[in-house]
């Protein structure tokens, strides 16, 4: 859902049409998924709804059409049959996907990235008791029973991965009076994490849960593999001068992020895992580098404006150590496909600053300080394919024209129009509009 600069390219080299079309389907078969991909020229509404006997798959697209025969790449998986569709009234299509077996559905849309535009991903999962998939399944709607109409799955949540730094032998810095930053930041994690989860459209995880060290790519990993939309490291600083205090938030430098492209480069490993499994092992070297500084750029771009946000809500907290974001090459900051920051929130090493760290109130304050910069840069970023984008409004200020507010949501501006039934591109001033 988050890139910018690559959803600006997008609009930029592409004209968009009224209708959609399918260019393709892509399909990978695993022991515990099969995941099935239609390649789009642009954003749709679409439903996904389950039926039995026999098991069916059924994806209703909106003003959607093919541009040519579709087709498994795949005949006759373990899961999949085969595909069928048919047009569904004026402007859509319906397309059947026919089972082996019952699956569990998740279903998504994503935005453009380096090597593709939008994309509706189906995984279908193994059923309970069928493969040892220790995750459970969140189940389509309409699982194992038939249904008079479509029914779509719910919008999937935004999802922030919360990175408490250092833990087990790791304890960070230590505080006058000998309290662990390890601890303090744990404490400070798990607060800004109850307060996400209490916000409806937003879901958090924790990279640690307690105790422990984990490295740090490790807890990178652990953000890529919850498809985090944001990743946030917590941290306490210290200095030799205990007179030193304020919060910093940090993103990642250029030169960081060129160490880390020269790493991804030279790893044939990451190179697979790349941007959500797009792999580079394919490119030539020109094209495996563009392709990474495109999404590093648009990564960072992101980033910064979280970074700036969440600052200017800290600034109401009290006294920020630094005025304006920094950039650092750390570890945890150097995913190329997630926005990522480092919040320094406080100095342990400052009597004054370690004694409110050691208050649960204050803790409180600050998970709510950061988390309301966090709900203002989903405001107006929230991922197309989230809950938060599908309830979002926008209040038409003076002088504002639709394109304008098209490109701030990086959404079409014939979307736009259809979601507020405009017939023509004049808003006024103090209009709300609904953004899909």
């Amino acid at each position: 859902p988050m890139r910018r600069l690559i959803f600006l390219l997008f609009v930029l080299v592409y004209s968009r049409t009224e209708a959609a079309e399918i260019k393709d389907v892509r399909m990978w078969a695993a022991p515990e998924r099969t995941r099935v991909v239609f390649d789009l020229t642009d954003a749709v509404d679409y439903q996904v709804f389950t039926i039995g006997n026999p098991d069916r798959v059924v994806i209703d697209f909106k003003r959607t059409r093919p541009t040519s025969r579709l087709q498994l790449p795949i005949k006759n998986t373990a899961r999949l049959k085969r595909l069928r569709y048919a047009r569904r009234g004026e402007t859509g299509l319906r397309v059947v996907l026919d089972l082996n077996r019952p699956v569990d559905v998740r279903d998504s849309l994503l935005a453009p990235n380096q090597q593709y535009g939008y994309r509706v991903v189906l995984d279908l999962l193994a059923t309970d008791g069928e493969t040892g998939d220790t995750v459970k399944p969140r189940p389509a709607a309409g699982l194992k029973r038939k249904l008079p109409a479509p029914q779509s799955e719910p919008a999937r949540d935004v999802v922030i991965a919360i990175d408490a730094g250092h833990g087990g032998e790791d304890v960070g810095a230590i505080g006058p009076s000998g309290i662990y930053e390890k601890d303090i930041v744990l404490a400070v994690a798990r607060e800004l994490a109850a307060r996400i989860d209490r916000q409806v459209g937003m879901r958090a995880v924790l990279t640690r849960r307690g105790d422990y060290y984990l490295k740090l790519r490790t807890r990178m990993d652990k953000a890529r593999a919850e498809r985090a939309d944001l990743f946030i490291s917590i941290h306490a600083d210290a200095f030799r001068d205990p007179r030193v205090r304020g919060s910093s938030i940090y993103v990642l430098s250029q030169s960081g992020a060129s160490s880390e492209a020269a790493k991804w480069l030279a790893d044939n490993e990451n190179a697979s895992d790349l941007i959500g499994g797009v792999t580079l092992d394919d490119k030539d070297d020109v094209l495996k580098s563009v392709l990474l500084d495109l999404s590093q750029t648009a990564s960072i771009e992101a980033s910064i404006d979280a970074a700036n946000d969440v600052l200017e809500s800290l600034k109401q907290l009290g006294k920020v150590h630094k005025k304006r974001v920094q950039h650092a090459g750390f570890v945890v900051l150097k995913s190329p496909d997630i926005p990522s920051l480092l919040i320094e929130t406080a100095y342990i090493s400052n009597p004054a600053e370690e004694k409110r760290l050691r208050s649960g109130a204050y803790r409180q304050k600050l998970a709510g300080a950061i988390f309301e910069g966090i709900a203002d840069y989903f405001e107006e970023n929230a991922p197309p394919s989230s809950r938060l984008a599908q309830n979002r409004n926008h209040k038409v200020a003076r002088g504002e024209t639709l394109s304008g507010i098209a490109v701030k949501y990086d959404v079409s501006i014939s979307r736009i129009k259809l979601a507020n039934n405009l017939d023509s591109e004049t808003v006024w001033a103090g209009r709300v509009l609904k953004i899909p």
